[in-house]
């Protein structure tokens, strides 16, 4: 079984910055890419960053270039996302997942339980 555990999530001003980390305990992780995803209220779920787990490769939704980066730390099991220059409409339940390099959700195994992030404007 695969655990992923979010952190750092929180309230913060436009302009300001937060960094999530996502935990993973269990099986190896040798196989599997690492995303992050995030849900509005009233909306779906959708795809932010991912990250490979071989060979760092990483891919962003275009909402979020340039302003936020995915990293991990494969020796802890962990995973970032640096999320600068912060929208209020980047308001939303961030989720963790582990399964296929993919930007879609359906080819994610495992999920986090999710962490809210607030951009007040």
């Amino acid at each position: 079984q695969v655990r992923l555990v979010e952190s750092g999530g929180g309230l913060v001003q436009a302009g300001g910055s937060l960094r999530l980390s996502c935990a993973a305990s269990g099986r190896t992780f040798s196989s599997y890419a690492m995303g992050w995803f995030r849900q509005a209220p009233g909306k779906e779920r959708e795809f932010v960053a991912v990250i490979s787990w071989s060979v760092v490769t990483t891919i962003y939704a275009d909402s979020v270039k340039g302003r936020f980066t995915i990293s991990r730390d494969s020796a802890k099991k962990l995973v970032y996302l640096q999320m600068n220059s912060l929208k209020p409409e980047d308001t939303a339940v961030y989720y963790c997942a582990a399964g296929a390099f993919s930007r879609t959700p359906y080819d994610y195994d495992y999920w986090g339980q999710g962490t809210q992030v607030t951009v007040s404007s």
